[in-house]
């Protein structure tokens, strides 16, 4: 699992690249709030353009990101999501609390 980050004008996107699991998903959520601390953004965006697989890990890893979002009084946008990926957020219903795109 590897994350781009990119931050302007308080917004931070985030390019996630390969398997979102139980492996990925620790390691991610450790550079997803490093990214978010250190950028305070009032809109996050999570680009899944390069995820390969995502498992339950990938949908505790959006929530974490709902949260610290909250926290800020920011917004979480989650875009580009594969096909494999989308299966596991609308099984979960996520969409029902995250804008996905």
């Amino acid at each position: 699992m590897e994350i781009n980050a990119k931050s302007a004008d308080r917004n931070l996107l985030l390019e996630l690249f390969g398997e979102i699991d139980h492996h990925g998903a620790r390691s991610a959520m450790r550079e997803l709030e490093l990214a978010v601390d250190a950028a305070l953004p009032k809109r996050l965006v999570l680009d899944m353009t390069g995820v390969t697989f995502m498992d339950s890990s990938g949908i505790a890893l959006i929530l974490k990101a709902q949260q610290r979002m909250q926290l800020l009084d920011g917004s979480l946008l989650v875009c580009h999501v594969p096909e494999q990926a989308k299966r596991v957020l609308d099984a979960a219903g996520i969409g029902r609390l995250v804008t996905i795109r």
